[in-house]
Order: C-alpha cells, then sequence, then structure tokens
C-alpha cells in the first residue's frame, strides 16, 4: 500500500473518530422552564409540606468559638 493512500484511510478514520466523539459530547444545555412552556404538566408535587424556618442556634456558635480559642497556643 503506498504511503499516500495509508495517510489519507488514516486521516479519514481519525476524522470519523473525531466526528463520533463530537457527537456523543453534545449534551442538552440547562434550561428554565415557564409555565406556558410545562403546559398541561404538574410543575409542583401533589404533597406541598410545609417547612419550618430554623431560628440558629447562638448556643451552639459560642461553643465553636470557644472551641477555637483553646487551639491558639500559649506564648
Amino acid at each position: 500500500m503506498k504511503l499516500e493512500i495509508a495517510r489519507a484511510l488514516f486521516l479519514i478514520g481519525a476524522l470519523a473518530v473525531t466526528t463520533v466523539a463530537v457527537a456523543a459530547w453534545e449534551e442538552p444545555r440547562p434550561a428554565v422552564f415557564s409555565k406556558a412552556e410545562v403546559g398541561g404538566l404538574c410543575a409542583v408535587p401533589h404533597e406541598v409540606k410545609q417547612q419550618n424556618t430554623v431560628q440558629p442556634d447562638h448556643d451552639l456558635l459560642l461553643f465553636l468559638f470557644g472551641m477555637r480559642q483553646g487551639l491558639r497556643p500559649f506564648g
């Protein structure tokens, strides 16, 4: 086989592999749907549980601060 034919076949094979890799790499981009686009589909679950607001525990914050102060070297 001539060198030119081998080069051409190698180039065609490399382009084919690159094309398959690009096709496999292509993924749909994330998008935000509006209510009009969703249509009749239900965008919200049937049972929506009430979420209680959590108040921060200041004692825990004070405890962590005290633990951090104890890690300082003496002197």
